[in-house]
């Protein structure tokens, strides 16, 4: 029998060998989506982002740092179930590491992040200088009412 994962790994490899190198990882990121996934949402001086985390249960599992016009997010998502087998899995899980560019730049002293059910939401305030310099955020545990 023939192994699924194998056969895969041969057929990006020909593409790689026939069209270049990274031919394949050109097309990774549409085949595989960036987690965690965001909304982002802005008004005239505000940036709203609303970030899908599962499972967090220590706000120190991510780390978040805004940076004039990016906004980067570390972290690991893992929902830990390990009873049964798995009949479907549609939450993306794993190490992240995203860097988001930010439509204006941003206020590094004017950071606010929460978690509560499973969304972080972190707001940021439009700078109006444009001195730089990247800051680590913290984020408040909000607990359930």
């Amino acid at each position: 029998m023939i192994d699924p994962f194998q056969q895969m790994n041969e057929w990006r490899k020909n593409l790689d060998q026939f069209f270049g190198e990274n031919f394949w990882n050109d097309f990774e990121s549409i085949i595989k989506p960036n987690i965690p996934q965001i909304n982002m949402y802005k008004t005239e001086n505000e940036i709203l982002c609303y970030v899908n985390v599962p499972g967090m249960s220590d706000i120190n599992q991510i780390e978040i740092y805004a940076d004039h016009t990016t906004l980067e997010l570390r972290g690991n998502i893992h929902l830990d179930y390990a009873r049964g087998s798995v009949v479907r899995e549609e939450i993306l899980q794993g190490n992240f590491d995203r860097k988001i560019q930010l439509p204006y730049p941003v206020r590094s002293d004017k950071i606010d992040a929460t978690y509560q059910h499973g969304v972080l939401i972190i707001q940021l305030h439009r700078l109006i200088s444009d001195k730089s310099s990247r800051n680590k955020v913290n984020i408040r545990m909000l607990e359930d009412e």
